[in-house]
């Protein structure tokens, strides 16, 4: 079954407490499982970690990164170098330091590191490597608008690309966030990115396709505001801080009356959080990535849900993987099938939310997971 769009403005019981659906082209381990052996852990073996601009204080990717080293790091008995970058003119260099530090195990965090990320990968073939969110493939192939595309294969054979197919579970976020604004007669909800990149406009897209499914299924017109996904063009911030800028790109959506908004691009969620208190409307967020109720305590009476991409999960067993000498560059893909990407639980807001949604929420997960419902995004990996 694919889903039909209509015009937009720019039999499963689930457990009470949570939703929850998480990542891979090679399945993640749970939680309690290790794949690696502390044990057997290769001589000399060091894992690192470089952060994109954001820091590892985001309450978004960053953190989750870090999380996912820490967590195999102590488990290994080895010490992660971590570092951090505040702007784009740190990442090369702190790549070479890594290098320099002995670093045996790279992982970048995020698209914005790719190229040097290649550049260092290419210049120590002996060192492994992993970037999230990215293929690492910035060459070979020119587009229509003369820039180079990729061909389809990393640019080096010794970085492993960590993605998340996060369509999937933005969808369900987008039909619960439409099932929220319809209970309340409201009727709109709405999103706005920071930069349109895949990684954020993937969201973008499954939410206000979820939203379409949930008018479909219901007989519902609920509007959706900030993004078009067949002209994929909509609000943007044009970066990822949360500065002025990003809080009037919020307010702009919550002058059409929305109920529910979805900011994606880490901190800026804290200047929808702002736009939302200074309004004093009442409305509801949707958080990205991490668990936001929980990374960040202070909003968790206003996050109704959050679109996860278990990138602590994809860290922590990239890792220990490599930790024994099985490192391999395969591209690892997150879904809901292998528990990569997932909604988080709805907090004080499972109470209050429309009877029997998380039974729909749970029928809907099970029909992607089936193929029995196509949710796809031009950005799905």
């Amino acid at each position: 079954m694919t889903i039909s769009r209509t015009k937009k403005l720019v039999g499963v019981t689930v457990a009470a407490g949570m939703l929850i659906a998480l990542a891979g082209c090679g399945s993640a381990p749970e939680e309690t499982e290790s794949t690696g052996d502390a044990g057997n852990v290769v001589e000399g073996f060091t894992p690192c970690l470089v952060s994109d601009d954001g820091g590892f204080n985001d309450k978004s990717f960053n953190q989750s990164a870090k999380e996912g080293m820490d967590r195999a790091a102590e488990e290994l008995g080895v010490k992660p170098i971590e570092v951090e970058s505040s702007s784009a003119n740190d990442y090369a260099p702190n790549l070479e330091n890594l290098i320099a530090e002995g670093c045996t195990f790279i992982i970048s965090v995020g698209f914005k590191l790719s190229a040097d990320t290649v550049a260092s990968a290419l210049a120590n073939p002996d060192v492994n490597y992993a970037i999230i969110d990215d293929r690492a493939d910035n060459s070979g192939k020119t587009g229509d608008d003369g820039k180079e595309t990729g061909d389809g294969t990393t640019d080096a054979p010794n970085i492993k690309p960590l993605l998340f197919d996060t369509v999937q579970a933005a969808y369900l976020g987008g039909y619960a966030a439409a099932a929220w604004s319809a209970q309340a007669g409201v009727n709109k909800v709405g999103t706005f990115g920071g930069i349109p990149i895949p990684p954020v406009t993937i969201f973008m897209d499954g939410f206000i396709d979820g939203v379409e499914k949930y008018n479909e299924d219901k007989g519902a017109a609920v509007e959706t505001y900030g993004w078009d996904v067949d002209a994929q063009e909509g609000s943007m911030t044009g970066g990822f801080a949360a500065n002025d800028t990003a809080k009037q790109t919020a307010q702009g959506i919550l002058d059409q009356g929305v109920d529910v908004i979805l900011p994606v691009g880490g901190p800026i969620y804290q200047s929808a959080r702002d736009a939302i208190t200074d309004a004093g409307s009442g409305t509801v967020m949707l958080g990205v990535d991490s668990d936001l109720a929980k990374a960040d305590p202070s909003v968790a009476d206003m996050v109704l849900v959050s679109i996860m991409k278990r990138i602590d999960e994809a860290v922590y067993q990239a890792t220990m993987e490599a930790s024994s000498g099985d490192f391999d560059p395969a591209t690892y893909i997150g879904t809901l099938e292998n528990e990569g990407v997932g909604l988080s639980g709805f907090g004080s807001f499972e109470s209050q939310l429309p009877e029997g949604l998380l039974d729909e929420l749970a029928a809907l997960q099970e029909q992607i997971i089936s193929g029995d419902l196509e949710v796809t995004s031009p950005s799905s990996p």
